[in-house]
């Protein structure tokens, strides 16, 4: 499937001010089931390209000079395929152990490690493990937009009993932490296939062992489900903080409005 997609991001300040930084996670990753086949990203100021920690391709955005807006568009063309049972490559070098420890949005409260206890398989966990935890939490948490913030942590979340794609995924993964299993986010977007307005999105990798193969499997909390062609990866890290799609600070410029517009179309070539 060759997807084309578009994603403006506009910030608009109460005041000009002379210095910013963010650092945008906006360029898919080249992996095994997914190639970038087209892609910019379009800014003002001073972009430099680098790779995350968690290799990850990423621009150090610097605004110098005064100003009371930024506005961001990337777009390009993705060609994706569905991995086999949702099994992923990895592709970093990096251990899956890095990915087993809390962060400040995945800390276990009583209730996360109760509800992963109820979801803990007698000895491995395997695919069809993974699936029936995102089932729990589906079940535990309702899609709700607007019912949190990105500062919001798993345990609250859970909590409250709402929330959007991020919470689904910093569930999971508190989840997977408390029953020592490595997790990881994933951040993105998924074509909605239905008209609807496209939005950036929020899944998991998660760590199993089936039968016959032991890796990375991704999986879609929200929609309980394993990862497709519908599917396009930007970035991974340990949760939101560490694979948002932008993140930065700024010096001065008063009260923040922010805009973000993201469309998912099937390209034709035309």
């Amino acid at each position: 499937m060759d997807l084309y997609i578009e994603h403006l991001t506009r910030y608009r300040y109460s005041q000009a001010f002379s210095y910013s930084i963010q650092q945008l996670r906006l360029t898919p990753r080249q992996e095994q089931f997914q190639q970038v086949r087209q892609w910019s990203v379009q800014s003002q100021g001073r972009q430099n390209a680098f790779r995350d920690a968690y290799q990850n391709p990423s621009h150090l955005l610097t605004m110098t000079g005064w100003h009371d807006d930024i506005s961001i568009t990337a777009r390009g063309t993705v060609s994706t395929s569905a991995p086999p049972q949702g099994r992923v490559s990895d592709g970093t070098g990096l251990s899956p152990l890095i990915f087993i420890n809390d962060t400040r949005l995945t800390s276990a409260d009583d209730a996360i490690r109760a509800l992963a206890a109820s979801c803990k398989p007698p000895q491995h966990f395997r695919t069809e493990h993974a699936l029936q935890l995102a089932k729990a939490i589906e079940a535990a948490v309702s899609y709700q937009p607007g019912s949190t913030e990105v500062s919001s942590t798993a345990a609250a979340v859970l909590q409250q009993g709402q929330g959007v794609c991020q919470d689904h995924t910093h569930v999971y993964l508190a989840c997977c932490h408390a029953l020592e299993i490595p997790a990881r986010y994933v951040s993105g977007y998924l074509d909605p296939e239905t008209g609807e307005t496209a939005q950036t999105h929020a899944w998991v990798d998660v760590w199993v062992e089936d039968h016959d193969y032991a890796g990375w499997v991704s999986l879609d909390v929200t929609h309980t489900r394993l990862m497709n062609a519908s599917y396009c990866r930007l970035a991974i890290g340990r949760d939101y903080d560490s694979a948002s799609p932008v993140r930065g600070v700024r010096r001065g410029g008063g009260s923040e409005q922010l805009e973000v517009q993201v469309s998912v179309a099937h390209f034709d070539g035309q």
